[in-house]
């Protein structure tokens, strides 16, 4: 249970950013929008205990085939949490661009609002979309499971801190770390910040692989998913593109057309003149 118990310790912390901000920038702020997200954490964390329980005799397992062993230190943790946040940009890159995996994902960018409890509103669906996918090639090369979930739960604390619009930018920081400048493009639905911006801690693999974009002052960010689905029903907010994607699915016809539907890139739930929109237009 570690990333429940990292996450958990941080929790005051978190509650104290909200709080500050709440009270001093009520205008970001939707009551109704920052208790469905609240109710979205609680459904997340459960769901991540279940899964863990679930998954920890396969990672464990896994373990034993290990390719090197990698004895604890701190040289060790920095190394597994600069892997682990590369590969965490892959997967959040892939959530973007895969219909399965953005079913998940779209909970997180759903609200039209852009606050620190936005880093609340997560999916219980990540487990069953596969995330956890992403961090076995760490357990194959012999990073013990619980520190792999260590610096997943690292990185996740790390992004709570960048789901804001009250701090500009970070001079020097800019140019290595994700920050609240960089991550209310990656929230955007502006043309031109869509679909940028991946990273969890640095931004450096942006810039590498080519979907850094930086905020322009001149275009403010507009937050939340082409098509709006306009509800604070939590159940409503995981379920909706899931619904989309079985109904598209089966709708479908031909074996690989299917394929393209479920792996292909997303379309948006919402409807226009009754045909399904692409997410990102």
């Amino acid at each position: 249970m570690t990333i429940e118990m990292i996450l958990l310790a941080l929790s005051p912390v978190f509650l104290v950013f909200v709080s500050v901000e709440f009270i001093k920038y009520r205008r970001f702020y939707d009551i109704k929008d920052s208790m469905a997200n609240t109710a979205l954490a609680l459904l997340h964390q459960a769901a991540d205990a279940l899964s863990l329980i679930l998954l920890m005799p396969l990672f464990n397992w896994l373990y034993e085939y290990r390719v090197f062993d990698i004895e604890l230190s701190v040289l060790s943790v920095f190394f597994a949490f600069i892997l682990q946040d590369f590969l965490y940009y892959w997967f959040h890159r892939a959530s973007h661009h895969i219909h399965w995996l953005w079913a998940a994902h779209v909970v997180h960018h759903s609200s039209t609002k852009m606050n620190f409890t936005t880093a609340f509103r997560q999916s219980l669906m990540y487990p069953l979309a596969g995330m956890w996918v992403f961090w076995l090639p760490m357990i194959l090369i012999g990073f013990n499971p619980i520190t792999v979930l260590s610096v997943v739960a690292l990185n996740l604390a790390y992004q709570f801190f960048v789901h804001t619009q009250v701090v500009n930018k970070l001079g020097w920081f800019e140019f290595i770390f994700n920050t609240p400048s960089h991550h209310r493009v990656h929230h955007a639905i502006n043309r031109g910040y869509l679909d940028k911006n991946f990273a969890g801690v640095l931004i450096i693999w942006d810039k590498l692989f080519g979907t850094f974009v930086e905020e322009d002052k001149n275009q403010p960010c507009k937050y939340g998913i082409v098509g709006q689905l306009n509800s604070n029903n939590p159940i409503t907010i995981t379920f909706h593109q899931w619904r989309h994607l079985i109904k598209l699915t089966y709708i479908t016809k031909g074996f690989e057309a299917k394929l393209k539907v479920l792996f292909g890139y997303p379309t948006s739930s919402q409807k226009k003149n009754d045909n399904s929109v692409k997410y990102k237009s």
